[in-house]
């Protein structure tokens, strides 16, 4: 049974809150959902913490590879997250080692 989503391209986004702290979500529509996090909806560790900044953005595909990039994602530490987003070539690799 196909889904509303099925066939769609996913995200997977990282945002700076004001404090520093970085958010990881999903999204067929990054643009979007940031307009929805500015204005105070979906995440509540975005709410009132902005302004945001959007560090990152990569295409997945599937949504269940994005649901699994996601939790991997959210699993590293801060600095862990800091060196990927610092060097784009280090987070292609480390995308690389997900399955998927």
């Amino acid at each position: 049974m196909a889904t509303r989503t099925s066939g769609k391209t996913w995200w997977v986004y990282v945002v700076r809150r004001a404090d520093g702290a970085l958010y990881t979500g999903i999204a067929l529509d990054v643009a979007r959902r940031l307009l929805q996090h500015g204005a105070g909806r979906g995440a509540k560790a975005l709410r009132g913490r902005g302004p945001l900044e959007l560090v990152c953005r990569r295409r997945i595909g599937a949504l269940g590879l994005a649901l699994r990039v996601e939790r991997a994602m959210k699993r590293l530490s801060k600095a862990e997250k800091e060196r990927l987003l610092a060097a784009p070539r280090l987070l292609r690799a480390w995308l690389a080692t997900l399955p998927g």
